[in-house]
């Protein structure tokens, strides 16, 4: 039976678990003097409420973590790394000490996930606007393995300006893939500057409900919404045979001030200066 709703204390949990992912990414960062923080923090609320609420996988080690009936997940944009090395450390899928060895020479943990390097990833990523391709093909398996399995690929809003989105956007509806979920970050910043000023996106929820999918809008740091939607996702899917996508309006660099809404923080390390700064910022909140 789905959980129909978080408590008050879960909420304040989570809450506080995504202030210290944050700063565990913040520290993975400016150790490695690179990498992208205002992806990575754009992502944390929905991520980390996906694995800790949501997500069908086995954290204890009972056995093995590729047990074939667990949900799968696609990180599209893989630069966001960091929020996910941290969650999967969190979980027990490999020992937190290697979380400071990010983007290392010989580190599992490079700017981009490996699935041959970390347990728990379910596939590489990192070439951006490939992820929806690759879980519409995980979803069809799962299928055809008579799996009840969910596939949820998390996007960046900037990689919808890529061709190939809308080729699985188009497979995924005629397949009635209705165990796929995407969640699209919209930040509305990419490298270059404002998504819609650098190639428009907009309508993007037009754009889904087009090609047959089922659309629906959150605050993507709002604990309770991401929860209810990610619920509310999986019995509109399999209710009517029908993809699902999240729309989460985010703020690019969230919880740290300075990197709001800030383009220049999509892929650049913070200085010693700056780490101080937004350090104490965060353990403010702790």
């Amino acid at each position: 039976m789905l959980k129909t709703q978080l408590t008050t204390e879960e909420i304040k949990e989570l809450e506080k678990a995504a202030n210290n992912a944050r700063i565990s990414v913040l520290k993975m960062i400016h150790n490695a003097k690179s990498g992208h923080l205002g992806g990575s923090f754009s992502a944390v609320e929905i991520i980390l409420t996906l694995y800790k609420k949501i997500l069908h996988h086995n954290n204890k080690w009972t056995e093995s973590p590729n047990f074939q009936n667990r949900d799968r997940f696609v990180l599209s944009k893989g630069h966001a790394a960091p929020i996910l090395y941290h969650i999967l450390a969190e979980e027990g899928y490999f020992d937190k000490s290697e979380l400071m060895t990010l983007r290392q020479v010989g580190s599992n943990l490079q700017g981009h996930p490996c699935c041959l390097k970390v347990n728990g990833v379910d596939i590489s990523t990192g070439s951006l606007g490939q992820g929806l391709s690759i879980a519409c093909g995980m979803a069809l398996g799962l299928r055809l393995n008579q799996s009840n399995a969910f596939v949820y690929v998390y996007m960046g809003d900037g990689e919808l300006q890529e061709g190939q989105v809308y080729e699985g956007m188009m497979s995924a509806a005629h397949k009635k893939l209705g165990r796929l979920i995407a969640i699209v970050d919209r930040n509305c910043y990419q490298i270059d500057g404002h998504t819609e000023c650098v190639k428009s996106v907009d309508p993007i929820d037009k754009k889904f409900e087009s090609f047959g999918w089922q659309v629906l809008n959150i605050n993507g740091h709002n604990i309770k919404e991401i929860f209810n939607a990610f619920q509310e996702a999986k019995i509109l899917g399999v209710q009517n045979q029908k993809p699902v996508v999240i729309i989460a309006d985010t703020v690019k660099g969230k919880g740290v001030s300075f990197m709001e809404n800030t383009c220049s923080w999509h892929g650049k390390a913070p200085c010693d200066e700056e780490f101080e700064t937004a350090l104490k910022e965060l353990e403010g909140r702790s």
